[in-house]
């Protein structure tokens, strides 16, 4: 499949290419590492007249520890320099550990963090060819009316598949938005809508810069577990990340937190705080997966069963929460 007619523009700062996306509205796109972007082109999904490559904007690169303990990392980091950071996986395991299951080493060699954070919702209906589309009358997300995933409903349940979202959750991540008019830095959990159409809080004037890693999460245990079909280079089908930090054998903090089987990824409030001055076992790490099986709202986005995807979810918790418990 060809890719579409279109300009390429090659910003060399932050704000030529905000000023870029003002000028150009809806008629643009954003390329980062081009892993999502270009095959979604290839099929007919955005067909913009011009796109806005960030990667010679160098001030979106990197990955900066703070005095403080905080960490800051450019959006446009590397996934696997990520995945290598030494810093990063003695402080937040989590990160690296879920960085480390993205696609395949090629890919995570172009794709970045902020790619990741905003990567596309999607389902067996939306990603595919036009002609495919074109086929089963199109649906809600683009150019038709129709849910296949949820028929006679009004809002599409496109599961957004990213892998580095539900680490970042439970660190308690914020992100820094660039615009026309300045920064605005916002906690990661407000950023997703739950609406697979218009699952992200990012106008068309905006992109993401920066990503923050407060230093109340530095060193906590953490642990991601991932269900897809191919090991080696699939989007998760079902994704969970845990961090804790325990005192005296109890657990002092936990956070848990899911992606795949809802339209945006979601911290599970209440199953890490039921772990709370308590001491992990097969029960309480039972009750855990049970927590966020009820939680998690797989539909047919997939080729596996919703009833299977939610079950993993359960199970993966459970595992997840007795390993970070054991680490």
């Amino acid at each position: 499949m060809s890719l579409p007619q279109f300009r390429l523009l090659r910003p060399r700062a932050v704000d030529e290419a905000v000023a870029f996306l003002s000028k150009h509205g809806a008629n643009i796109r954003v390329l980062a590492g081009g892993t999502d972007l270009i095959p979604s082109m290839r099929q007919k999904l955005f067909e913009p007249g011009y796109v806005l490559d960030l990667r010679g904007v160098a001030e979106l690169r990197g990955i900066r520890p703070q005095a403080s303990g905080a960490v800051e990392i450019g959006a446009l980091t590397a996934l696997s320099a990520i995945e290598k950071s030494q810093y990063l996986r003695q402080h937040f395991p989590v990160l690296t550990e879920a960085t480390a299951t993205v696609a395949s080493p090629v890919l995570r060699n172009m794709g970045t963090l902020g790619g990741n954070i905003c990567l596309d919702t999607r389902c067996l209906w939306y990603n595919q060819s036009l002609t495919w589309r074109k086929g089963c009358g199109f649906c809600i997300k683009k150019d038709g009316d129709l849910c296949h995933v949820a028929p006679g409903g009004t809002k599409c349940w496109a599961a957004f598949s990213g892998d580095t979202p539900p680490a970042l959750l439970c660190l308690n991540a914020e992100i820094e938005i660039a615009g026309p008019t300045g920064s605005r830095r916002m906690p990661l959990q407000e950023f997703y809508t739950g609406d697979g159409e218009n699952y992200r809080k990012l106008l068309p004037d905006e992109l993401v810069a920066r990503v923050f890693l407060p230093a109340e999460s530095a060193d906590y245990r953490g642990v991601y577990r991932k269900l897809r079909v191919r090991g080696s280079i699939d989007y998760p089908l079902a994704g969970v990340a845990v961090v804790m930090k325990r005192s005296n054998g109890h657990v002092s903090d936990a956070r848990i937190a899911m992606t795949a089987v809802n339209p945006a990824p979601v911290l599970i409030q209440k199953a890490g705080e039921m772990l709370i001055g308590r001491s992990v076992d097969e029960a309480l790490a039972e009750a855990a997966g049970d927590m966020a099986a009820r939680t998690a709202k797989p539909l047919t986005t997939s080729a596996l069963t919703p009833e299977y995807r939610r079950e993993m979810i359960r199970v993966f918790t459970k595992r997840a929460v007795l390993a970070a418990a054991n680490n």
